[in-house]
């Protein structure tokens, strides 16, 4: 099967098609961004900086910023930009302590190793530096993964390539950072339903498009199937998508 590659199985960045599908990402993050309250002249670090949109904004509020990703064309995009964008991993961080904040928006659910990535960041911000995120939280886009999960059974696929993430909830969360030397000043659930203006089919090929892509030549109709399965629940009378996300937001503080 397709799956047995292993260039397949790994989540794979455009900085083009995230732009087309996904702009909305760094459009719904005044709330956590407000949480953040960057001061200028701050030295910030963004873990997870995509393209450098956002990245960009907190520069031109006065902020020294660092962006890292782990994907190459992000980062080119992000340099492209004019900022510190640096290829890095948010699973192997190699900062000392040397930032005022750490700031994550949408990327850290992508990092399942959430110890190693807690650690990393504890390390990177100086004594009482404060870190601020909002990623995918627990229920986040559950019946997205319940519609894959029951196509792979269908068909005899790989059921983890339909839930990637990492999905916690508060109480979960809120113990993970204080293992890694954090107080935690505030976290929240937040749902957040959004709408898809490129329909539910970009969405599920830019960010699941491993779980397709090992079915081979079938790939396109196992995506007809899974479409298929959520127009109840997410499509409404006029065609109008809408995908169901649920954020944890956290600012925590290094103790």
């Amino acid at each position: 099967m397709a799956a047995d590659r292993p260039d397949l199985r790994r989540q794979q960045w455009s900085a083009g098609s995230y732009d087309t599908h996904a702009r909305f990402v760094s459009e719904l993050s005044a709330g956590v961004v407000d949480w953040l309250a960057p001061r200028p002249g701050e030295r910030i670090l963004d873990v997870g900086c995509g393209d450098g949109v956002l990245t960009a904004e907190l520069r031109d509020m006065g902020a020294d910023i660092v962006g890292v990703d782990s994907s190459e064309d992000f980062i080119a995009a992000a340099q492209a930009r004019g900022l510190d964008a640096r290829i890095m991993d948010g699973e192997d961080l190699r900062f000392g302590p040397e930032f005022d904040a750490v700031f994550s928006n949408a990327a850290l659910h992508w990092m399942p190793q959430a110890d190693a990535v807690a650690s990393g960041i504890c390390r990177a911000l100086k004594p009482h530096g404060r870190f601020v995120a909002e990623f995918g939280g627990h229920g986040n886009v559950a019946a997205i993964v319940t519609a894959m999960r029951a196509i792979g059974i269908r068909r005899g696929g790989d059921l983890a390539l339909a839930n990637p993430w990492f999905f916690p909830t508060p109480q979960v969360y809120q113990a993970l950072l204080e293992r890694h030397g954090f107080s935690v000043k505030r976290i929240a659930l937040i749902p957040r339903p959004v709408v898809l203006k490129t329909g539910i089919e970009g969405w599920l090929m830019l960010f699941r498009k491993p779980f397709f892509a090992q079915f081979g030549d079938s790939e396109q109709q196992a995506l007809a199937e899974t479409v298929d399965l959520l127009r109840p629940a997410l499509c409404d009378a006029q065609g109008n998508w809408t995908a169901d996300y649920v954020r944890l937001r956290v600012e925590a503080v290094k103790s």
